[in-house]
């Protein structure tokens, strides 16, 4: 056999780091059978804020820059990873976590939100590193292959999820800008030869200010740039209020604040401030003197006057406008928090997916549901949820039980599109023109921007291009299944797309293939048509339309965006393998410390792991890595068979049973094979032990539930605490660290 085989299992955040507690030391033990080692970098939010502070702590509690050296072997042939969800931090949580890792002897400094000295710039830069999507694009260095495994899909077909029923007369509906969007705005090139840009604002007095310093440029990259106008911007909220109120409807904002760290956070604090108008201009000095900004919202607002002498007033204020103003859609009705509290609850596809399964309701401020207008500024991706919202009005909810699938395949390989453009997103001080220029001055693109307004510039390179269509071409041919590319005609980058996609179609033989390219409306209609009809359509969409599509469509099938497959064939022929959709699951750690039960459904790891295997039975020669793969196939089957996923409540299967079952399954599995005598061997003794312990175990393990659970820390757990936590059944971990 080849070199030893190796696995890099990330630690990460919340819900999916206390599930590796539990299910890691299971893969631990059965992979060793087949000579596969497993490395676990720590890429939590803790783990990547410790890496940037090296001289702030002591030789003990240093810590390995493991994103870092993660994403160099990511554009190695040999890279395996296998990436769990993670915290994309927003201004709140990255402040929560520096005072926890501080109140646990980390002598970091504090996040200086708004730096004046150098040595608190220098602060905030490093800091700044681990905000927003800081993980996903150092380790993409491929494109997205996502779909439903078909035990998974067959499994939802049989106990189909609840839908929300949709009236023809729901009021809901989707308010975007008109003009002076990013849409609106934007201009794209492709440029011709590897050099250098910079972006420079030339303001109208005479000064000018570099933005970007030179940067590369490849051949064939597409750049684009685009500016969202902060008066449009609230004249549209304005607008949008009125609709609301005007239809008697809840008032809702959808955006992705915790991706898009600079635009987003600044879009959520004009809606905070248009809709608080009076409130902000009546109080205005008390809030320059308290430091409020409304990018940060409601809660962090009410956190900087508690205990001022104004309080109560400013609170008597605040609910006087929302109950004279349009009704606020509510993220947690039961404790009053406002979809305008903190940026990083309103989750664009998360929330949308969501109202969408619902039936196109949110909750209002007394735990009812209601239609809602909500509120998604910029038209790049608003007309994606319009264009759904208007089929499930027209032809009610979906049914899962008869409903195709549609998988995606996804353009994100070297940060491409947008989720790569923090870098070059800034919010303008003052009037002019901001130009995007190469190294010897020659304006590539520009834009006219007045004083708030944020531009945004972002690069999308053409070998990941060239990459996605072939990745597309491959997926419709293996599944023999239609591949639409959802690019607008009308949208100045896609254009540039639709002439890269259509040359590099021709570098493939199409024949007997269905592959099509559409704009976003009408791809949703034919997608949305064929799938009620049981066919299955390949979405092909760019970087953030994959985002909200592998939410989107997973909710809609499979109640859930956790359980789908997620491969990212690297481009140097590594593979990354991404346990589902769906976020880190907060709530779920809530409960756990609580009452001691985690409802985390782990199975978008299980799902992971198998593909993972796969690809060191192909890749490294280990035909050991193989026969664990098929058998965690069987297992997978099983579990999902007898439905062994997380239950709701306490005295039920929470994560922990349900890695047990998984772990019995796959022995089980491993045992009856014939492929590999040895391991059959080897996991005889360990299937009949479990077998024979199964109700000791499973009595353990619920016993264990009903409590508070103390694991040290919520972004930085202590290790032991957090592995006592998750591994309460004695019997089990006796069987399990014996093989």
């Amino acid at each position: 056999m080849a070199e030893r085989s190796k696995i890099y299992y990330t630690l990460t955040d919340e819900a999916p780091m206390l599930a590796t507690y539990s299910f890691l030391p299971i893969v631990q033990a059965f992979t060793k059978s087949a000579d596969i080692e497993i490395e676990i970098p720590d890429i939590s939010l803790s783990g990547r804020i410790l890496a940037n502070f090296p001289e702030y702590l002591t030789d003990e509690q240093k810590t390995p820059d493991a994103l870092a050296e993660l994403g160099e072997l990511a554009t190695k042939p040999e890279a395996n990873i296998i990436k769990l969800p993670n915290i994309s931090a927003s201004v709140p949580q990255l402040e929560e976590a520096i005072a926890e890792l501080q109140k646990q002897g980390y002598a970091l400094p504090d996040y200086p939100v708004e730096p004046k000295t150098d040595e608190e710039k220098a602060i905030n830069k490093k800091y700044s590193k681990a905000l927003g999507s800081a993980v996903n694009p150092v380790l993409r260095e491929g494109n997205s292959d996502r779909r439903a495994p078909k035990a998974v899909k067959n499994y939802a077909k049989a106990n189909p999820h609840r839908m929300g029923v949709w009236a023809a007369d729901s009021k809901t509906s989707v308010a975007h800008m008109t003009s002076g969007d990013f849409f609106g705005t934007e201009n794209s090139t492709t440029v011709e030869s590897d050099g250098q840009f910079r972006i420079v604002f030339y303001g109208n007095d005479g000064s000018s200010k570099v933005l970007k310093d030179l940067s590369p440029l490849k051949a064939g990259e597409v750049i684009d740039s685009s500016v969202m106008t902060l008066s449009a911007l609230k004249a549209f909220v304005k607008d949008a209020i009125e609709e609301a109120k005007e239809k008697d409807v809840l008032l809702s904002a959808h955006l992705k604040a915790t991706m898009m760290k600079i635009s987003d956070p600044i879009i959520f604090g004009a809606i905070v401030e248009v809709y608080f108008k009076d409130v902000f201009e009546k109080y205005k000095d008390t809030f320059a003197e308290l430091d409020i900004n409304p990018n940060y919202g409601l809660a962090t607002l009410n956190e900087k006057i508690s205990g001022h002498a104004l309080e109560s007033e400013i609170k008597a204020d605040i609910a006087k406008t929302i109950e004279n103003s349009a009704k606020l859609a509510m993220v947690n009705s039961d404790k009053g928090i406002t979809n305008f509290h903190v940026s990083s609850d309103v989750i664009v596809d998360a929330s949308m997916a969501s109202l969408v399964r619902g039936g196109g309701k949110m909750w209002n401020a007394d735990g009812n549901e209601e239609d809602t207008v909500c509120m998604i500024p910029d038209r790049t991706y608003a007309g994606f949820y319009a264009a759904i919202i208007d089929d499930m009005k027209q032809n009610g909810a979906i049914d899962p039980k008869t409903f195709g699938s549609v998988p995606n395949v996804g353009l994100m390989a070297q940060k491409a599109e947008e989720y790569g453009s923090h870098d070059k997103t800034f919010q303008i001080s003052g009037e002019g023109t901001v130009k995007v220029e190469d190294e010897n001055g020659v304006c590539l693109l520009e834009q006219s921007v007045q004083n708030g307004d944020i531009f945004r510039a972002c690069q999308t390179k053409d070998a990941p291009i060239r990459d996605w269509v072939k990745l597309a071409v491959n997926r419709a041919r293996l599944s023999d299944t239609p591949a639409i590319f959802w690019l607008d005609s009308g949208r100045a980058h896609d254009a540039q797309i639709i002439k890269k996609v259509e040359t590099y179609l021709k570098d493939h033989d199409l024949t007997g293939l269905d592959i099509r390219i559409m704009d976003v409306k009408d791809a949703v209609a034919e997608t949305l048509k064929r799938a009620r009809e049981g066919k299955d359509t390949i979405s092909v969409s760019g970087n953030v339309l994959r985002d909200y599509l592998t939410d989107m469509f997973p909710i809609l099938e499979l109640g859930t965006s956790a359980k789908m497959l997620s491969i990212v064939p690297l481009m140097n022929g590594g593979g990354l393998f991404e346990t589902g959709a769906g976020g880190s699951a907060p709530k779920h750690v809530q409960q756990f410390q609580q009452e001691g039960y985690l409802r985390w459904d782990s199975l978008g790891e299980f799902l992971a792991l198998q593909a993972s295997f796969e690809h060191l039975a192909q890749t490294r020669d280990n035909p050991k890595a193989q026969v664990l793969a098929d058998a965690l196939d069987e297992a997978n089957a099983k579990f999902l068979a007898t439905d062994k996923s997380p239950a709701r409540k306490v005295g039920q299967i929470d994560n922990r049973g349900s890695h047990f079952y998984l772990a019995m399954y796959w022995a089980e599995a491993l045992a009856a094979q014939t492929a590999d005598p040895e391991i059959a061997a080897k996991f005889a003794p360990v299937a009949t032990a479990m077998q024979q312990n199964e109700a000791k175990i499973n009595e353990e393990l619920i016993a264990a539930q009903g409590k508070p659970q103390d694991t040290g820390g919520y972004y930085h757990p202590d290790q032991k605490k957090a592995s006592t936590a998750m591994r309460p059944s004695a019997t089990l971990n006796a069987i399990v660290d014996g093989i």
